[in-house]
């Protein structure tokens, strides 16, 4: 069965994965299922930041991955870098890869999804498109393959702005549903995983402090 979206469940506490270190930042790949910050209350004390820290007393958070989201994330070393980082961001000068494994096929095989996002308050955490009041928000994606018998597709994710839950609300409102999503998705036979099936594969940027193009890369696990 998939987690529930309400339950906290982290996975088995371990060192972190680090997939690349030097003075002054850290990638490290963040497992399903596990908070990127604390959240409310000390059933959420158990997070990424905090087991990192275990390591790298000095890692600061520069941004976040959904709780159920796996992949790339990464953490400044000293202050200067993370204000470095945080505009990188903030200028869309750093260029993200997701993967996702979604139910159905979209048509066309590669496109670009212009749909704005606001939160549902009702709803929340959830987040909604919105075209009178939402913020644009601006998606690029492309099939890998197509698995007909399954009724699913792989697909490569690069989101050009960086809206909570965008990549999952944005395939939701597209008609393909990330396999796995317990707080979008629809029940049904194709839609049963025991994870989301969407990880944060690559980040390309030019580093904030050597100036030097960095390629960073964490194989997608599903």
């Amino acid at each position: 069965m998939a987690r529930s979206a309400l339950s906290y469940l982290p996975p088995p506490s371990a060192p972190p994965d680090v997939i690349y270190q030097d003075e002054f930042l850290l990638a490290i790949n963040k497992p399903s299922g596990l908070l990127t910050v604390p959240g409310r209350g000390p059933d959420k004390a158990d997070c990424l930041i905090a087991r990192t820290h275990h390591r790298f007393p000095e890692a600061k958070v520069v941004h976040r991955l959904d709780m159920e989201t796996s992949g790339l994330i990464l953490f400044a070393r000293d202050l200067n870098t993370q204000r470095a980082l945080g505009q990188l961001f903030e200028s869309r000068r750093m260029q993200k890869t997701y993967v996702a494994v979604v139910n159905g096929k979209p048509e066309p095989e590669s496109g670009e999804i212009n749909a704005p996002l606001t939160a549902d308050w009702p709803n929340r955490p959830r987040q909604k498109v919105d075209f009178e009041s939402g913020k644009p928000s601006c998606t690029r994606y492309h099939v890998i393959t197509a698995d007909l018998l399954q009724n699913r597709s792989r697909l490569r994710l690069h989101p050009v702005t960086g809206r909570s839950h965008q990549l999952r609300v944005h395939l939701l409102w597209l008609g393909h549903p990330i396999v796995g999503d317990t707080l979008y998705g629809t029940p049904s036979p194709q839609g049963s995983s025991n994870r989301l099936m969407l990880h944060a594969e690559s980040l390309v940027f030019e580093h904030p402090i050597t100036c030097e193009p960095l390629k960073l890369y964490c194989p997608t696990p599903f």
